[in-house]
């Protein structure tokens, strides 16, 4: 009994580093709800973004309502308006209608004229300033990596 003890004890040691430990090493952190988005400010193309979130055992931002969709925007500098989120990149899978595990969205806030039509293959979702989505093939662009949790 006493393994099965130490394994639950170590499973909420985790937990609380997880929760209370985590979010203050980053730049900035915006809690909504359950949900914890966390970013150190850094700018990068796509595939860094996705890979660096899942280095930190995270997932890249995806908003599942207005309100998380809203507190995204708050991670904008001045200049810098534009964020990655974790809409399937591969037009094939979904039509970018799923997230890189190819869930469905259930919430999305696409621009006037997207998910762009014209995107054959490969296109990368960006948060823009005012809330909203668009894709781009421009994957390689710099824009905020934000990591949920």
């Amino acid at each position: 009994g006493s393994i099965k003890g130490s394994e639950h004890m170590w499973m909420e040691k985790y937990r609380y580093t997880l929760f209370f430990c985590v979010p203050i090493n980053y730049d900035f952190v915006r809690r909504v709800g359950q949900k914890y988005f966390v970013s150190y400010k850094e700018r990068h193309s796509f595939s860094r973004a996705v890979e660096f979130c899942s280095q930190q055992g995270l997932d890249l931002a995806l908003p599942q309502n207005e309100e998380e969709n809203i507190a995204l925007t708050q991670f904008f500098g001045d200049v810098n308006k534009e964020a990655w989120i974790n809409v399937n990149n591969k037009k094939a899978e979904g039509n970018f209608e799923a997230d890189m595990n190819n869930r469905p969205l259930t919430f999305t806030k696409w621009g006037e004229g997207q998910p762009d039509k014209s995107i054959e293959a490969t296109g990368c979702t960006m948060l823009s300033e005012n809330g909203v989505w668009r894709v781009t093939h421009e994957c390689f662009l710099n824009a905020y990596i934000i990591c949920q949790l």
